[in-house]
């Protein structure tokens, strides 16, 4: 019988030994193993892995990225608590922030020659909004050093006080904390002080002045409203000599005029310069100045008087340790407004248009705007009358839809009853 060689070749010894010291999870790819690991499995294990893999694949299929977040409708609605929540539970909870006082502070003053005489500008910062409101103070009797004035100066109690360690008294001079009438060769640095009533009950109290900025009125000119006229007119009336009553202990028969206008930045009532421009649109169509702010979206009014409060209160005016005011107004809602914030009211003082208290506007134009030699219906400080039809429909819809407390003239000059 022939025999035949092995065609295999002999086991490496050292194939062997490594073969015998692996662990069993340890495969070795060699001439003998084929490289995928159930190529030379038997039949039932090639099924079993086959299940496994399966297995595995369908896990990784189901392995997937989901929102823990619900729909956007229902995130977005109230949250509904199914309990009633116990009042306890509520104010500890949702206990609400308070809102805080309203601080004003003086950040400069300087002195305005106007044409009705000297006043001082003071300009006020705030924590209730960014605006820069303003003081028109009238106090002549400030620029004498020699004790005689009758009343108090009306000054900022919070541009005299001390604002920090290092400042110096220049620059207590430069922010406005003077006395007397600054000069190359006067220059007097005020001290803080307590700001005291005036001891004689005789002398009147001082006129005030709420006033909202009008951009159309006060510097274009427009005579759709009163607006500039009433801070001139404001101003002159201020700066007038005040009469001393006969009973006065003074010799004196008259003292300077006394007084501040507090100048709101609240254009149009409240409702920004944009919207009262296209309310001026509107009002060419036929509707008057209250329709068109409530077709626009807005109020009536919409000005707020806390701030020329507190303004007021830094003066020492109109708080109840310092001197009551006279009312420069002619609206009803100003006066309890003002009133409800805590100022002391003592009289209000109308303001009737220039333009009716002479009863007819040819009486205006030929007598007291020729007399003076201004132009008439110019609206600036030092101006004269405003008139025309349209300062008619603006002037009779304050006094019948917001109550301005005002005779109504008829175009012939009578006053309706």
């Amino acid at each position: 019988m022939q025999k035949f060689s092995r065609r295999d070749a002999a086991l490496d010894p050292l194939l062997l030994a490594v073969a015998a010291s692996a662990t069993t999870h340890t495969t070795r790819n060699h001439y003998h193993h084929d490289f995928f690991p159930g190529a030379q499995a038997d039949a039932a294990l090639r099924v079993k892995r086959a299940a496994e893999d399966t297995n595995k694949a369908q896990e990784r299929k189901r392995m997937s990225y989901v929102s823990r977040q619900g729909p956007r409708r229902l995130r977005l609605q109230p949250v509904i608590s199914p309990q009633p929540a116990i009042a306890s539970q509520v104010i500890s909870l949702v206990e609400p922030s308070p809102i805080s006082s309203i601080e004003v502070k003086c950040m400069a003053r300087t002195r305005i020659p106007t044409p009705h005489g000297p006043a001082f500008l003071h300009l006020y910062h705030n924590n209730r909004d960014n605006k820069e409101h303003l003081a028109i103070v009238v106090d002549p009797a400030q620029y004498s050093d020699d004790g005689t004035a009758l009343a108090p100066p009306i000054r900022s109690r919070s541009l005299d006080a001390v604002w920090s360690d290092e400042e110096t008294d220049m620059d207590r001079i430069i922010r406005g904390a003077y006395v007397g009438k600054l000069s190359a060769t006067s220059q007097h640095p005020s001290r803080p002080s307590l700001q005291q009533p005036s001891s004689m009950s005789f002398i009147p109290s001082p006129l005030v002045r709420i006033h909202s900025e009008c951009f159309t009125g006060e510097t274009v000119g427009s005579m759709r409203c009163d607006c500039g006229e009433q801070l001139d007119e404001a101003i002159h009336l201020i700066s007038q000599p005040i009469p001393l009553p006969d009973n006065a202990s003074s010799n004196l028969r008259t003292m300077p005029g006394r007084g501040a206008v507090i100048y709101l930045k609240q254009e149009g009532r409240g409702i920004g310069l944009l919207s009262k421009i296209r309310a001026y649109n509107l009002q060419d169509l036929g509707h008057d100045t209250v329709t068109a702010n409530l077709m626009l979206g807005h109020q009536a009014d919409e000005r707020g008087y806390e701030i020329a409060v507190a303004i007021l209160r830094d003066l020492g005016l109109g708080s109840e340790l310092g001197e009551g005011v006279r009312l420069l107004t002619n609206n009803p809602d100003k006066v309890q407004a003002l009133e409800k914030e805590g100022l002391r009211v003592v009289e209000r003082v109308p303001m009737v248009p220039r333009s009716w208290r002479h009863r007819s506007h040819s009486q205006v134009d030929a007598g007291v705007a020729v007399e003076l030699g201004k132009t008439a219906g110019v609206t600036m400080i030092g101006g004269e009358a405003v008139n025309g039809e349209d300062l008619d429909k603006y002037l009779r819809t304050k006094i019948l839809r917001m109550g301005h407390m005002l005779p109504l003239y008829l175009a012939g000059g009578q006053a309706a009853s």
